[in-house]
Protein backbone atom coordinates (compact mmCIF):
# COMPACT_ATOMS: atom_id res chain seq x y z
CA UNK A 1 0.00 0.00 0.00
CA UNK A 2 1.63 3.41 -0.66
CA UNK A 3 0.32 6.50 1.39
CA UNK A 4 -0.91 9.81 0.55
CA UNK A 5 -1.17 12.78 2.37
CA UNK A 6 -4.34 13.46 4.60
CA UNK A 7 -4.62 16.94 5.34
CA UNK A 8 -7.62 16.46 7.65
CA UNK A 9 -6.15 14.06 10.07
CA UNK A 10 -1.83 15.39 9.12
CA UNK A 11 -1.05 11.28 8.59
CA UNK A 12 -0.92 9.15 5.59
CA UNK A 13 -3.51 7.65 4.08
CA UNK A 14 -3.43 4.18 3.00
CA UNK A 15 -4.50 3.20 -0.24
CA UNK A 16 -5.68 -0.40 -1.12
CA UNK A 17 -5.06 -1.46 -4.64
CA UNK A 18 -7.26 -4.31 -4.41
CA UNK A 19 -9.92 -2.55 -3.72
CA UNK A 20 -9.20 0.07 -6.45
CA UNK A 21 -8.66 -2.46 -9.29
CA UNK A 22 -11.03 -5.15 -8.69
CA UNK A 23 -13.71 -2.27 -7.38
CA UNK A 24 -13.31 -0.73 -10.79
CA UNK A 25 -13.65 -4.20 -12.70
CA UNK A 26 -17.36 -4.84 -10.49
CA UNK A 27 -18.50 -1.75 -11.50
CA UNK A 28 -17.24 -1.82 -14.97
CA UNK A 29 -18.77 -5.80 -15.19
CA UNK A 30 -22.13 -4.27 -13.85
CA UNK A 31 -22.63 -1.50 -16.28
CA UNK A 32 -21.97 -3.50 -19.50
CA UNK A 33 -24.22 -6.47 -18.23
CA UNK A 34 -26.95 -4.00 -17.79
CA UNK A 35 -26.45 -2.73 -20.78
CA UNK A 36 -26.32 -6.41 -22.73
CA UNK A 37 -30.04 -7.22 -21.49
CA UNK A 38 -31.41 -5.27 -24.28
CA UNK A 39 -29.75 -6.68 -27.01
CA UNK A 40 -30.12 -10.18 -25.37
CA UNK A 41 -33.64 -9.95 -24.99
CA UNK A 42 -34.04 -8.36 -29.22
CA UNK A 43 -30.93 -10.91 -30.55
CA UNK A 44 -31.47 -14.17 -28.52
CA UNK A 45 -35.28 -13.73 -28.49
CA UNK A 46 -34.93 -14.40 -24.75
CA UNK A 47 -38.41 -13.88 -22.36
CA UNK A 48 -37.46 -10.21 -21.24
CA UNK A 49 -38.02 -11.31 -17.57
CA UNK A 50 -35.34 -14.16 -18.06
CA UNK A 51 -33.06 -11.40 -19.20
CA UNK A 52 -33.96 -8.91 -17.31
CA UNK A 53 -33.47 -11.09 -14.40
CA UNK A 54 -30.49 -12.51 -14.80
CA UNK A 55 -28.78 -9.20 -16.03
CA UNK A 56 -30.50 -7.11 -13.40
CA UNK A 57 -29.48 -9.79 -10.55
CA UNK A 58 -25.57 -9.78 -11.83
CA UNK A 59 -25.21 -6.16 -11.83
CA UNK A 60 -26.46 -5.60 -8.43
CA UNK A 61 -24.61 -8.36 -7.09
CA UNK A 62 -21.73 -6.57 -8.89
CA UNK A 63 -22.37 -3.03 -7.34
CA UNK A 64 -22.73 -3.95 -4.01
CA UNK A 65 -19.82 -6.34 -4.09
CA UNK A 66 -17.52 -3.52 -5.84
CA UNK A 67 -18.48 -1.23 -2.08
CA UNK A 68 -16.86 -4.07 0.32
CA UNK A 69 -14.22 -5.91 -1.94
CA UNK A 70 -10.57 -4.66 -0.34
CA UNK A 71 -12.35 -3.09 2.87
CA UNK A 72 -10.60 -4.38 6.23
CA UNK A 73 -12.01 -7.45 7.91
CA UNK A 74 -13.87 -8.41 4.18
CA UNK A 75 -12.17 -10.83 2.38
CA UNK A 76 -14.39 -12.96 1.89
CA UNK A 77 -15.69 -9.74 -0.95
CA UNK A 78 -12.52 -11.47 -3.20
CA UNK A 79 -14.12 -14.87 -2.65
CA UNK A 80 -17.74 -13.35 -3.49
CA UNK A 81 -16.23 -11.40 -6.43
CA UNK A 82 -14.91 -14.86 -7.97
CA UNK A 83 -18.02 -16.95 -7.50
CA UNK A 84 -19.79 -13.95 -9.46
CA UNK A 85 -17.67 -14.18 -12.16
CA UNK A 86 -18.44 -18.25 -12.20
CA UNK A 87 -22.46 -17.17 -12.26
CA UNK A 88 -21.32 -14.65 -14.89
CA UNK A 89 -20.22 -17.28 -16.96
CA UNK A 90 -23.31 -19.56 -16.13
CA UNK A 91 -25.61 -17.41 -16.91
CA UNK A 92 -24.97 -18.00 -20.50
CA UNK A 93 -27.08 -21.14 -20.06
CA UNK A 94 -30.15 -18.27 -20.14
CA UNK A 95 -28.16 -15.62 -22.24
CA UNK A 96 -26.06 -16.87 -24.59
CA UNK A 97 -23.69 -13.39 -24.76
CA UNK A 98 -23.04 -13.89 -20.91
CA UNK A 99 -20.63 -16.98 -21.46
CA UNK A 100 -18.39 -14.27 -24.03
CA UNK A 101 -18.93 -11.68 -21.19
CA UNK A 102 -17.99 -13.80 -18.20
CA UNK A 103 -14.79 -15.13 -19.66
CA UNK A 104 -14.08 -11.14 -20.39
CA UNK A 105 -14.43 -9.78 -16.85
CA UNK A 106 -13.57 -13.42 -15.63
CA UNK A 107 -10.09 -12.72 -16.74
CA UNK A 108 -9.86 -9.15 -16.07
CA UNK A 109 -10.69 -10.40 -12.37
CA UNK A 110 -7.97 -12.42 -11.88
CA UNK A 111 -5.45 -10.02 -13.36
CA UNK A 112 -7.34 -7.16 -11.00
CA UNK A 113 -6.46 -9.44 -7.65
CA UNK A 114 -2.71 -10.53 -9.29
CA UNK A 115 -1.68 -6.80 -9.91
CA UNK A 116 -2.84 -5.44 -7.56
CA UNK A 117 -1.09 -7.69 -4.84
CA UNK A 118 1.83 -7.25 -6.88
CA UNK A 119 1.82 -3.70 -6.79
CA UNK A 120 1.57 -3.51 -2.93
CA UNK A 121 4.16 -6.01 -2.71
CA UNK A 122 6.72 -3.99 -4.45
CA UNK A 123 5.48 -0.88 -3.10
CA UNK A 124 6.28 -2.96 0.75
CA UNK A 125 9.69 -4.13 -0.46
CA UNK A 126 10.27 -0.23 -1.71
CA UNK A 127 9.44 0.77 1.97
CA UNK A 128 11.38 -1.59 3.69
CA UNK A 129 13.95 -0.50 1.93
CA UNK A 130 13.69 3.07 1.83
CA UNK A 131 13.80 3.66 -1.82
CA UNK A 132 12.15 6.24 -3.26
CA UNK A 133 9.63 4.95 -6.09
CA UNK A 134 10.60 5.10 -9.80
CA UNK A 135 10.41 8.15 -12.16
Amino acid sequence: MTAQPNAAAGRPRQINRVRQLCGMVLVMEAIVIALAIVPAKALEHVNGAVAGGVGGGLAILAILLSAVVGRPRMGWALTAGTILQVLVIASGVWVHAMYVLGVVFGALWLTGIWLARRIERETRERQATHQPPPT
